[in-house]
């Protein structure tokens, strides 16, 4: 698996796999959080999710003309990997919300996730660009898809670790206080404290319910006593993930301290274009451009098609975290754990494909990597299909409906975990014929002069179909759950098949085998 790679591969890999710790916490709590802490709707909650995480990629953009304009990536890196830092110490800071101080601290929040979002942008493509530039070397040109699967293998160790923080982290808390994690109590509680809310005689049985069994009769008791409960219940649980932010900024200095100490193992590309000065013909100029124009044609077509694989596979941070909340039979598994299923496939799959590969590869029958992305598309499709059956199978309304029901009837009508397993299992192995091998198609076709505003584009089109995300939970909340899949499905087939009409064109401008 590592043979024949470049020696700079793992730390730049490990440098990554910290910040990814960051990421994955936010991806894993930020909607569910929003929604505990300030009493967002959902769909308003995952709006804010959407802009977070669309700038996080279209700021990668930014990121990387700075660092093509400067010539300096490293300082660039280094610099995000700060900003990002302090974004999640602001985080930590354990505030209470209130109705007096939402305003303010709802957009001190906002500029911290911006802050977040800003230094991820400084830090991904170019740390990813560095990476691509290791391959230019003839040596291990060979090695570049698998190069970067190792990469993502590595991104995807912090992945797997950092779903299970949050919520270890928030039991623990409200343990320390008599309290117990309950998914549906914050809603409750929130509906409950509200002047504008009107909450029906099922919810309200519902809050008396799960209080009673923690202990707490409400039924008697005077409504400044069920207030006072409802207030301590989300102070206490918004407590817990605000420390989990702490390690994030742990693993933030982590990352930073790892790539100080590496750099210097690292390609230099302020170096290498001060030596290649070269002075070219009118004609040498012309065929340069054309050849240019040729692979940035290339790159936004796969960008079109990447818009769409992330607007359906993201949606495991909206609406397929409110799936597992509200209609996944998890007992006393946190729903954002779930999680954790994509990263750990990450790692127990890309052996596995990257061995599949191989053997393709010597019994001459080299699949290109746009075949691969178009493969993994229709994997991602197949994912949805398969969610559309279950969910219409088994007659699941709208979520807004299903909450509204009695705590007895939805428990009896979720459906068991091994539908979150067999979906993350078929999107992770989406993703690995699409992600990694996406980020090593840009470093092929990409002109040397622009690595880092290309990869900045891969991570734009990422941004682009995450501002799509709210999407998903707003069909989720309005009509039956299966509709919304229907949508996912169709969205992945038909990239499938527009980037099975481009593959030959694609595979001529990368020069790579056609089958």
């Amino acid at each position: 698996m590592f043979k024949d790679q470049p020696k700079g591969l793992i730390p730049a890999a490990l440098s990554n796999m910290g910040e990814r710790f960051g990421y994955y916490i936010m991806n894993a709590v930020l909607v569910l959080f929003l929604c505990s802490k300030f009493g967002l709707k959902e769909e308003t909650a995952t709006i804010v999710y959407s802009c977070f995480y669309a700038g996080i990629y279209i700021l990668s953009l930014v990121g990387g003309i700075i660092a093509d304009k400067t010539q300096n990536y490293k300082g660039t890196i280094i610099s995000g990997l700060l900003v990002m830092t302090l974004g999640y110490i602001v985080l930590a800071i354990p505030i209470f919300a209130t109705a007096e101080n939402t305003t303010w601290l709802l957009s001190l929040t906002c500029a911290a996730l911006f802050m977040i979002a800003f230094g991820n942008g400084l830090f991904k493509g170019n740390l990813q660009a560095l990476v691509g530039q290791l391959y230019d070397n003839p040596r291990y040109a060979a090695q570049r898809d698998s190069g970067f699967q190792i990469f993502y293998v590595f991104i995807n160790v912090g992945g797997l670790i950092a779903p299970f923080v949050a919520p270890m982290l928030r039991s623990w808390w409200l343990d320390a206080h008599n309290l117990v994690y309950n998914a549906d109590l914050p809603a409750l509680c929130h509906q409950y404290l509200s002047v504008t809310d009107n909450m029906g005689l099922e919810n309200i049985n519902n809050l008396y319910a799960l209080a009673s069994a923690m202990g707490h009769d409400l039924s008697a008791a005077a409504p400044s006593e069920i207030s006072a409960f409802c207030s301590e219940y989300l102070k206490i649980f918004n407590e817990g993930i605000h420390y989990s932010f702490i390690a994030s900024v742990a693993a933030m200095m982590i990352s930073l301290i790892i790539f100080i100490l590496t750099k210097k193992g690292l390609p230099t590309p302020a170096k290498k274009a001060a030596v290649e000065t070269v002075k070219y013909t009118p004609a040498e100029k012309q065929a340069m451009a054309k050849e240019i124009k040729q692979r940035m044609g290339a790159l936004f077509a796969v960008l079109g098609i990447a818009i769409f694989f992330w607007f359906s596979f993201h949606q495991n941070g909206t609406s397929l975290s409110l799936f597992a909340r509200d209609f996944v039979k998890t007992d006393s598994i946190a729903p954002e754990i779930w999680q954790a299923l994509n990263p750990l496939f990450v790692i127990l799959l890309t052996p596995v494909i990257m061995w599949f590969f191989n053997m393709l590869a010597k019994r001459g029958k080299v699949i290109s990597t746009p075949r691969k992305i178009a493969i993994g598309m229709g994997l991602a499709a197949v994912a949805y299909i398969f969610l559309t059956i279950v969910c219409a199978a088994d007659g699941f309304p709208s979520g807004e409906t299903f909450r509204n029901m009695s705590i007895a009837a939805r428990e009896a009508a979720k459906t068991g975990p091994w539908v979150l397993i067999l979906l993350y299992f078929f999107l992770t192995v989406a993703e690995l014929f699409i992600s990694p091998l996406g980020l090593s198609f840009v470093s092929k076709v990409a002109p040397k002069h622009l690595q880092g505003l290309c990869q900045g584009l891969w991570l734009g089109a990422t941004a682009v179909g995450n501002l799509l995300l709210w999407i998903g939970p707003l069909i989720y909340n309005a009509c039956p759950i299966w509709q919304a899949w229907v949508i996912f499905a169709a969205v992945c087939f038909i990239s499938m098949g527009a980037m099975l009409a481009m593959v030959k064109w694609l595979e001529r401008v990368t020069d790579e085998p056609q089958n």
